[in-house]
């Protein structure tokens, strides 16, 4: 079992940046890809980066690249998102989650385990 809570969500102007974190804990010394992802309002939950256990390797979804910077601290066992030119259509609940799979995916229901969200609310 491995527990994640989010943090870091706000109310901003587009614009602005934010930085979300998902910390986890319980069983995590196997290794693990973490991906974040985001729901907004009436739609369905979707992709929006990911992170290899090293770090080493990450794949964003095509809107936010250049824009959204995932990043890690296996020393914390915390994940990053640096989120930066926000724009309205980034609001969204913003979840974090796990995956003990064996290669990076943008995949949904490949992700093992999940946190609550954070919120993020973009005003134009």
């Amino acid at each position: 079992q491995v527990q994640l809570v989010e943090s870091g969500g706000g109310s901003v102007q587009a614009g602005d940046s934010l930085r979300l974190s998902c910390a986890a804990s319980g069983e995590t010394g196997s290794r693990y890809f973490t991906g974040w992802f985001r729901q907004a309002p009436g739609k369905e939950r979707e992709f929006v980066a990911a992170i290899s256990w090293s770090g080493g390797s990450t794949y964003y979804k095509h809107s936010v690249q250049g824009r959204f910077h995932i990043s890690k601290d296996n020393a914390k066992n915390t994940v990053y998102l640096q989120m930066n030119s926000l724009k309205p259509e980034d609001t969204a609940v913003y979840f974090c989650a796990v995956d003990f799979g064996a290669v990076l995916s943008d995949y949904v229901h490949e992700y093992d385990y999940w946190g609550q969200g954070t919120q993020v609310t973009v005003s134009s």
